[in-house]
């Protein structure tokens, strides 16, 4: 019976290896989740993982499926990606950024996890005296292990007190060293859903420029800033984007959330022609082949993984085809992760918790995919913790890199309205005994 005991939490924890609640994965709190499920037999609500929601595009299956049929899974995918996915993929971002990527710019790769890992080799190698990472917090904690495991430093900073102007001196301050190589970001943001205003993207692109800085921009949720209508390919408004401001840029596109296709591990590399063509002799020596966009594709993806998906990567094709030619509208179909989020916000509002991240400059930030919320009196590792003794399974701001307390809320699994309820009731019941 719900809630459990500290103890019963404690032997859990014990059973699993955890020492603290607040250190553990994602994945991690899962098995903890589901500890507490078997132990009760009530199932937990689940906030922490960001499975999709809603089922994969149907045109993407159809096209997997014909390639199947067709005989690609008994033959390797070319490195660089099929043609057809790199012409809808460069056609894709014209339509819905206004911004022109080279074919040979668009490389797929296993998901954004392997896209984001293999780059962040290469930069790190690019130029010798360049050895650390710069990551807007509070961010993807899986990014922050990536670049824990190839050695590659990691410089970071909340940007909960850096908003609008203000961004340009601390970004100044903490490029002064020279050694910063990248530059690393959710737009909108995992876990705040804060979505950077202009001003910010130029203030990135003006610094970032200054210092020789390339900017990965992760766009895992692409068009999903609901407060205005990017539906539209080819029309304004477009979606936000660094690469309005600089030619310095790489960008994310993963079709797990866009898509709702996240079992085939399918994403996009796309990296401006400058980024791509860019020579340096670091690279030369090791990979004896200069130009970054090479480097990556042939010294760097090749060993990483031989390919990506071939079926995969007709789907995808598929489907970005389709958005561009006004047949699919993956941003109405998306938009059902706002409907939640705002039911959900207002269950955790109700109950005594309040928003932490909640504004984009003057407006409060639209209701999407993740949202933060604190409780009073109680750390973000507390509240975690607290809540699975609840049945509310979660992450703290906190294990993002945040410096505010609170948790990260996921709205993807709450899908029926009896799900809502049965979250409404144990936040009244966690309210309750925790006034």
């Amino acid at each position: 019976m719900l809630p459990i005991s500290d103890n019963k939490l404690n032997e859990i924890l014990d059973s699993l290896g955890i020492p603290e609640v607040g250190s553990a994965t994602i994945r991690q709190i899962c098995a903890v989740a589901a500890e507490v499920e078997n132990l009760t037999s009530e199932a937990c609500v689940h906030l922490e993982i960001g499975n999709p929601g809603l089922p994969p595009e149907q045109i993407g299956i159809e096209c997997e499926c014909e390639a199947l049929h067709n005989g690609v899974a008994g033959k390797y995918p070319d490195i660089q990606g099929i043609p057809e996915l790199k012409k809808y993929g460069s056609e894709f971002i014209k339509a819905y950024f206004d911004v022109d990527v080279p074919e040979k710019g668009i490389i797929p790769t296993v998901g954004s996890m392997q896209g984001c890992f293999t780059l962040m080799i290469l930069l790190k190698q690019r130029l010798p005296e360049k050895d650390t990472i710069l990551m807007l917090n509070p961010g993807f904690p899986a990014q922050r292990h990536q670049a824990k495991l190839i050695g590659l430093n990691i410089q970071s900073f909340d940007i909960y007190n850096y908003r609008g102007a203000a961004l340009e001196a601390k970004l100044e301050e903490e490029m002064a060293s020279g050694r910063i190589t990248a530059m690393l970001y959710s737009n909108p943001n995992n876990p705040a859903w804060t979505n950077l205003t202009e001003e910010e993207l130029e203030i990135i692109a003006r610094v970032c420029d200054r210092h020789d800085v390339i900017v990965i921009e992760d766009l895992a949720y692409l068009g999903m800033d609901f407060r205005r209508d990017y539906s539209h390919p080819f029309e304004a408004p477009y979606i936000p984007s660094v690469a309005k401001y600089t030619d310095n840029y790489i960008l994310l596109l993963s079709a797990s959330k866009i898509f709702s296709y996240a079992g085939q591990r399918i994403a996009l590399v796309a990296m401006s022609q400058t980024v791509f063509d860019r020579r340096y002799e670091s690279l030369d020596r090791f990979y004896e082949m200069g130009s970054f966009g090479n480097a990556y594709i042939f010294g760097v993806l090749y060993c990483a993984s031989s390919g990506t998906s071939h079926s995969a990567q007709y789907a995808l094709a598929g489907m970005m085809r389709a958005a561009v030619e006004g047949r699919l509208d993956f941003v109405s179909h998306t938009s059902e992760y706002g409907r939640r989020a705002g039911i959900v916000k207002r269950h955790f509002i109700d109950n005594g918790f309040e928003i932490v991240y909640k504004m984009d400059g003057d407006q409060p930030i639209s209701d999407g995919f993740f949202f933060t919320v604190g409780y009073p009196g109680l750390t973000g590792v507390e509240l975690q913790r607290e809540l699975l003794r609840y049945g509310v399974s979660s992450i703290s701001l906190p294990s993002t890199g945040s410096e505010q307390e609170g948790i990260r809320v996921t709205v993807s699994n709450i899908s029926t309205p009896e799900d809502m309820e049965v979250l409404r009731s144990r936040l009244e019941a966690f309210d309750r005994d925790h006034r």
